[in-house]
C-alpha cells in the first residue's frame, strides 16, 4: 500500500503558491495513492493566534482542498487536532530525538530570528510534530517542496532511530514526492523572495479567494524587466521577475519552462502577461468561487471535517496502540 500524508497550516490568506505548491498536486496523487491531508492547527499555534480567526481558517483552508478537486469520499480530509494521536506520538518521538539534530533545523533559525530566546518549544520542536504526522499513518510518500526536504529527511531519520532502538522494523522510510515546475512560486513584487501570505503587499500575491478582476489585475501589475522573452530557461538566470512569470504561466498550463520560453521568445511583457492573466483567470476562479459558495454552507464543512477526523482516528488509533506495546507502556 502507498499511502500519501500532508498538510497545510490555516493561517488564512491561501495563495498561488499553496496551490501550486501542494494544493493541485494532491488532487493529482489520489489517483495512484491512499491520501491523507490535514489541516494542521496545531503546528499554527506554535506562533499567536486569534481562536476565532484559526476557526475560519481552518473551515477556509477545508473548502480550498475541496474546490480545487480533493474527493472527500475517497481522501479523508481532517484537522490535526482533532486526533489526539498526534500530539502522544509527538512526545514519544521527542524523547528519541537528540537536539542536536533540531538545531540544525534551518527554518526555526529563520522564523525565530533575532528573538531566538523568546521563541516557543513548539516553534524550536515542531519537526517532531511533523514527524508525528507522518508516522502516525505510516506514510509511504510526502509530498514536499524544495525548502521542506530537510524536514523529510529528519522524519526518515525519526524512523530509523526509532527502529533501530527497539529492534523492529515499524515505521517506514517516506519517500519524497517533488514536483515540476513552480513548485517554490516567487512574490509577484520582487522575485527574489518567495510568494507569502505575510506579505504586507497584497499585489506581491493571487489569493485563492480572489476575483477574476483581481487576479488579472495583479498579474498585470507584476513587476518585469524592459527585456522580451528569452527563448531559453538559461537565460532567465538574473532575471527572477520573468522566471517566476514564466514558471507560473508553465505549471498553470501543465508545461514545462522550456516550451514556455519557446512558446513567448521575443514577445513583450505586455504581451505575454495577457495572456497568463487569462490563463490564471481560467484555472484559478472556479475554485475561488466554489470556495466562496461552500464557505457560505457552513454545516458542509463541519461535516467533511467529522467524517475525516473519524476515519483518520481509526487508523491513528490502531497504529499507536502498536506503537505503545512496542515503547513498552502498560495498556491495562
Amino acid at each position: 500500500m502507498k499511502r500519501i500524508f500532508s498538510g497545510v497550516q490555516p493561517t488564512g490568506n491561501l495563495h498561488l503558491g499553496n496551490f501550486l505548491g501542494a494544493i493541485r498536486n494532491w488532487v493529482k496523487l489520489q489517483k495512484d495513492f491512499e491520501c491523507i491531508f490535514c489541516v494542521v492547527d496545531l503546528h499554527a499555534i506554535t506562533v499567536p493566534q486569534d481562536p476565532k480567526i484559526l476557526i475560519s481558517n481552518t473551515k477556509e483552508v477545508t473548502a480550498a482542498f475541496l474546490a480545487a478537486g480533493i474527493d472527500s469520499k475517497s481522501t479523508i480530509i481532517f484537522n490535526q487536532s482533532s486526533v489526539s494521536g498526534h500530539a502522544e506520538l509527538t512526545w514519544i518521538l521527542n524523547s528519541i530525538t537528540p537536539l542536536g539534530w533540531l538545531n540544525r533545523m534551518t527554518q526555526f533559525k529563520e522564523k525565530a530570528g533575532k528573538k531566538r530566546e523568546n521563541a516557543s518549544l513548539g516553534l524550536y520542536g515542531y519537526p517532531v510534530l511533523m514527524a508525528a504526522d507522518i508516522l502516525l499513518y505510516l506514510a509511504t510518500h510526502v509530498p514536499v517542496g524544495d525548502d521542506q526536504k530537510q524536514h523529510l529527511e529528519l522524519v526518515r531519520d525519526i524512523a530509523g532511530s526509532f527502529n533501530s532502538f527497539y529492534g523492529v522494523d515499524f515505521f517506514p522510510l517516506p519517500e519524497p514526492q517533488i514536483f515540476g515546475e513552480a513548485t517554490r512560486v516567487m512574490s509577484l513584487r520582487d522575485g527574489m523572495n518567495k510568494m507569502s501570505k505575510s506579505d504586507p503587499s497584497d499585489y506581491s500575491r493571487i489569493n485563492l479567494t480572489d476575483t477574476a478582476d483581481e487576479i488579472a489585475q495583479k498579474i498585470k501589475k507584476a513587476k518585469t524587466d524592459s527585456d522580451p522573452l528569452p527563448d531559453l530557461p538559461d537565460k532567465l538566470k538574473n532575471r527572477p521577475e520573468a522566471l517566476n512569470l514564466l514558471g507560473i504561466y508553465a505549471a498553470l498550463s501543465d508545461s514545462d519552462l522550456d516550451n514556455t520560453c519557446k512558446k513567448f521568445s521575443g514577445k513583450l511583457f505586455s504581451d505575454f502577461k495577457n495572456d497568463l492573466a487569462d490563463l490564471a483567470v481560467s484555472v484559478l476562479s472556479p475554485i475561488s468561487d466554489e470556495m466562496r459558495r461552500m464557505q457560505k454552507d457552513e454545516s458542509f464543512i463541519n461535516q467533511i471535517l467529522k467524517s475525516g477526523s473519524e476515519k483518520a482516528k481509526e487508523i491513528a488509533e490502531k497504529n499507536l496502540r502498536e506503537i505503545k506495546k512496542i515503547v513498552g507502556f502498560f495498556a491495562p
